[in-house]
């Protein structure tokens, strides 16, 4: 008789090629050196500070020192597998957050890790309780991965919608303010700052960005060209081209500014009547699969009760 192979034994063994995997990968012949570690012995190092000033006692191992290079790794496998990285650090400029693609995709690995799993304790009991496939919870698992990461650029991409929608909303009375403030006698610097300083919101965040780049040394046009370039709302973009020829130019910007927000507030009022259209649409559908039903049941069914207590 063949004996039969318990399934723990194909555990142990796939354990034992992993760990001598590892090892393999782990040696020095194997290990490549990053261009860091090669010029760190010829810089100058900054003293290092005693241990009696420290006021925490840090351990000899942490789980991040593993965890940290291991999820960089993916991160950078995960990069070059999806790519997309200019489209990343434009939304995360759009949705108000540092341009990082590599810290986005550190944080598509940990939300695929956390799914997958999610996916694996769920999977193990049902391979427990029913005897599932194991072919079956590995499809499971990894499809919870991409799930996740999925997921994650999901919500960046929804951040940045709606940051998008606040500066919109957030745009006509800005652009009116600094009609109003170039109009009273003040300089355009002046009047940006000023705006800046009284209102608040996204569009104000990106104004104070603005005057805080022509403050370190970049002119006043290059500034705004940069804040449209962060937002990419055509709108807006418009705005701070005709803000930007008037400067350079020398045009009254009384006249500019005041055109360009009623522009702002044409393209607001137009924003709303396709908002209203959109939900329009969405409205028919509890008017007809909820309301008109329940209508037609109570203008039938007394007719429908009275027919039968005549039969």
């Amino acid at each position: 008789m063949t004996a039969v192979t318990p399934w723990w034994g194909a555990l142990l063994g796939l354990l034992l090629g992993v760990g001598l995997v590892l090892v393999w990968k782990g040696l020095p012949v194997n290990r490549q050196v990053a261009l860091d570690q090669r010029i760190e012995p010829y810089l100058d190092r900054a003293p290092r500070r005693s241990r009696l000033l420290t006021l925490d006692d840090p351990s000899p191992w942490r789980l991040s020192d593993l965890a940290t290079p291991l999820t960089r790794r993916l991160a950078a496998a995960l990069d070059r597998v999806l790519g997309g990285t200019e489209s990343v650090r434009t939304r995360q400029q759009r949705a108000g957050a540092a341009p990082d693609p590599e810290s986005f995709r550190v944080q598509q690995v940990l939300w695929g890790t956390g799914t997958a799993t999610l996916a694996l304790a769920a999977g193990t009991v049902l391979w427990w309780a029913r005897g599932a496939s194991v072919v079956a919870l590995a499809v499971l698992v990894g499809c919870a991965f991409l799930g996740g990461v999925v997921l994650r650029d999901m919500l960046l991409t929804r951040a940045a919608e709606r940051r998008e929608a606040q500066i919109m909303a957030e745009f006509p009375s800005i652009a009116e303010l600094l009609a109003l403030s170039v109009t009273a006698g003040e300089g355009t610097a002046q009047a940006l700052e000023r705006v800046a300083r009284l209102s608040r919101g996204e569009l104000s965040s990106e104004l104070d960005l603005c005057l805080a780049e022509a403050r370190t040394g970049a002119s006043l046009p290059e500034a705004l060209l940069g804040m449209s370039r962060r937002t990419g709302l055509p709108p807006l973009v418009r705005f701070v081209d005709g803000l930007v020829i008037a400067i350079q130019r020398g045009t009254p910007l009384g006249e500019v500014l005041r055109a360009q927000a009623a522009d702002a507030r044409e393209a607001a009022r137009q924003s709303l009547i396709e908002q209203g259209g959109k939900k329009e649409i969405s409205m028919m559908v509890p008017v007809v699969f909820l309301v008109l039903p329940v209508t037609v049941l109570f203008a039938v069914y007394p007719g429908v009760t009275m027919l039968r207590l005549t039969v």
